[in-house]
């Protein structure tokens, strides 16, 4: 059993241009970004790259028909070293491009033993919640088959994840909400996985507290009160992707797969949608062992009894983001069964993290509690 994997080099600098000095950038590295990252923080440093902005092939969270196109535009260009800047939909598509030479994303889902680095891959997250710089998973809306699915490969792992809290400055307070909530869901998930260990959730438990803490913080002293907080958010993002690395996710990011992709719902939210409804089917059908643990940590954090940890939790992140129930997203009573479905044929990869199992009439359950 692997205690714990890290096989990407981490760096931590203050800004922009200290990364962009100490990695030489130049003529050989192709830079996936948006623009309105790239402008303010490296469009005044005079560097000889090539770009390729995301938002020119489409919004929103990464598609295979977005990724394909992508992919044939940097086919078209020289590049040895891929640098991705961005939040999870650039870095989950920089990912497939490090293992994609001209390859479509579907010859790559239909081989995904054969993918082999093709590119040296350096990351630097834009948001404090993906944690996805630290992993060798990349999440694709695949369109024909109506949910999102992971592509995973040990040469998926960036060469190096790059930490610097000046790209998080103009970070939006919604997209700090939902992309922070992501990352509490990560750290709880990985926390909780039977691959959990020791030395994950050592990682996993500091960035609950750390994440927690700081909302209480913002609960108390408004918005603005996140921004002293950033780079603590930001460590916070990267320890749970190091936890959820190795212990994977579960079934909170399994049901909100199919929300997400239908409705294009933000990943950070429609995980929030499902978050204490799935912890709660787990206390339901076992109350000891690591949840016991969970909830004792939770009820010191949050200063609560034990009994009510969930709906003080919901609570606390209802500050931040407001939850709303299933049927506001557009969610209707038959796509219930539809979700449901989905989840127990497509998602096995991370039902298989779940804390205890969950059979299909729990599913629905559950789905049927959160509507």
């Amino acid at each position: 059993m692997n205690e714990i994997i890290l096989k990407s080099q981490i760096s931590y600098f203050n800004t922009c241009s200290e990364f962009a000095k100490e990695f030489n950038l130049g003529s050989q590295d192709l830079v996936l970004t948006n623009e309105y990252i790239y402008q303010p923080y490296f469009g005044h440093l005079g560097l000889n790259i090539s770009t390729i902005f995301q938002e020119e092939y489409g919004a929103g969270e990464p598609t295979d028909i977005m990724v394909d196109a992508i992919i044939k535009k940097a086919d078209k260009m020289n590049c040895k070293r891929i640098i991705a800047i961005g939040g999870g939909t650039v870095i989950d598509i920089a990912k497939v491009l490090a293992v994609s030479a001209g390859e479509s994303l579907d010859s790559l889902y239909a081989n995904p033993k054969n993918i082999k680095k093709k590119y040296q891959l350096v990351i630097l997250p834009t948001t404090c919640g993906t944690g996805s710089e630290v992993t060798n998973i990349s999440i694709i809306n695949r369109t024909r088959l109506g949910t999102k699915v992971g592509l995973v490969s040990p040469h998926m792992y960036a060469d190096h994840a790059v930490l610097v809290p000046e790209l998080l400055t103009g970070l939006p307070f919604s997209v700090f909400a939902t992309s922070s909530i992501d990352a509490l869901v990560h750290a709880v998930e990985s926390s909780l996985s039977p691959k959990a260990t020791s030395y994950t959730k050592l990682f996993g438990y500091q960035a609950i507290e750390m994440i927690l803490k700081g909302y209480q913080v913002i609960a108390a002293d408004g918005k603005e009160a996140r921004l002293p907080l950033m780079k603590d958010f930001l460590i916070a993002s990267n320890y749970a992707g190091i936890a959820f690395g190795t212990a994977g996710c579960a079934a909170v990011h399994a049901t909100s797969y199919p929300l997400g992709g239908t409705y294009h719902v933000a990943h950070g939210e429609s995980n929030y949608a499902m978050f204490t409804g799935v912890l709660k089917n787990y206390m339901e059908i076992r109350q000891d062992g690591e949840i016991a643990v969970l909830n004792q940590i939770l009820s010191r954090l949050l200063g609560c009894d034990i009994h009510v940890v969930y709906d003080k939790l919901d609570e606390l992140l209802s500050t931040i983001i407001p939850k709303k129930p299933l049927h506001e997203y557009g969610v209707k009573p038959e796509d219930l069964q539809i979700f449901t479905k989905s989840v127990m044929e497509q998602q096995s990869r991370l039902m298989a993290n779940n804390f205890v199992p969950l059979n299909e009439k729990r599913v629905l359950k559950i789905y049927q509690e959160l509507y």
